[in-house]
């Protein structure tokens, strides 16, 4: 019998992000110059991308709008052969995030809210998540209005699916309730240093912040917890491995985590085990971040050439 193959779906905003390349900030109400203006397929899309490079079948569960937005949207996704599930979302435009760009590749976000809001807990079903996918969930979903259609199909998949958390700045923000909840159905983490610091109130290396978080989590679930160019911690069946990452010099960060959690993903679903996905994965966030945009996650075979040179 032939063995379904594991799917990478993810079920967050895909947005466009208008990508400005400045000398630095603007102080409040003042102006800068612009050296580049740039528009990408970004949000969702980056891990989804990633997801389909490193060769799993990819399924963007989200909203997308009709417009010039989510023309873009759709267009990258069909040529990456990514599957949008969901009908588009008529008569209103999928949104776009402006991230402000510094010489030092750190970068400032501001985000709108538009069609990729529109989901319902039936729009998220046409995925058809199946046991062993894995379902993708980001913290920035837990805002209203997408919070509670999230929630009601998440609490209704079937025993199997692995749900992946990637938390996001806001989620240790959000009702200790609504925390929890997340929490109880999430059988993998992946975040970087920070979010898992603010959720745990934990100071300490990536292990030790790995260690915290699986306290919060269901008993068997996995955890990884990035520390940018010096790679990432994964616990998995209550052992913590570091894994080392490759320090680049970066010219645009925006997507790298996104990149990192698209790969470990793909990766886990063709069949690799989580510690040397996750190799993998710290390999395709460093060739990233030597590449402008979003969604410029390198392929599998890419990948196989960045090791073998180290």
């Amino acid at each position: 019998m032939t063995q379904t193959p594991r799917r990478v779906i993810h079920t967050g905003q895909a947005m466009v992000d208008l990508v400005l390349e400045v000398d630095h900030l603007p102080a409040r109400g003042g102006n800068v110059m612009a050296d580049r203006a740039t528009r990408y397929a970004g949000g969702s899309v980056t891990i989804v991308v990633a997801a389909a490079r490193s060769g799993a079948a990819a399924v963007l569960a989200g909203a997308v709008g009709t417009g010039p937005n989510g023309d873009l949207v759709r267009e990258v996704l069909e040529r990456e052969g990514v599957e949008v599930s969901a009908p588009p979302v008529e008569e209103l435009d999928t949104g776009v995030c402006v991230v402000l760009v510094e010489p030092s590749a750190e970068r400032t976000f501001v985000t709108t809210r538009a069609a990729e809001r529109r989901i319902t807990a039936g729009s998220l079903a046409t995925s058809a998540a199946a046991p062993g996918d894995l379902v993708c969930l980001s913290g920035y979903t837990l805002f209203e209005p997408t919070r509670d259609p999230l929630l009601a199909w998440v609490e209704g998949l079937p025993e199997g699916v692995e749900v992946v958390l990637d938390p996001g700045a806001p989620f240790a923000t959000f009702d200790a309730g609504l925390v929890e909840r997340v929490l109880a159905r999430t059988t993998v983490w992946t975040s970087n240093a920070a979010e898992a610091a603010e959720l745990t109130g934990v100071e300490g290396s990536p292990a030790d912040l790995c260690d915290a978080v699986a306290a919060r989590l269901p008993e068997g679930a996995v955890v990884v917890v990035r520390d940018g160019p010096q790679g990432c911690a994964v616990r998995v069946e209550a052992e913590t491995t570091p894994v080392a990452g490759f320090p680049q010099t970066p010219v645009d960060t925006n997507g790298a985590g996104d990149t990192h959690t698209g790969a470990l993903c793909a990766e886990v679903a063709g069949g690799r085990g989580w510690v040397e996905a996750a190799r993998r994965a710290n390999a395709a966030g460093a060739i990233k971040v030597t590449r402008r945009g979003p969604a410029t996650a390198p392929t599998s075979a890419e990948v196989d050439d960045f090791l073998a040179s180290r």
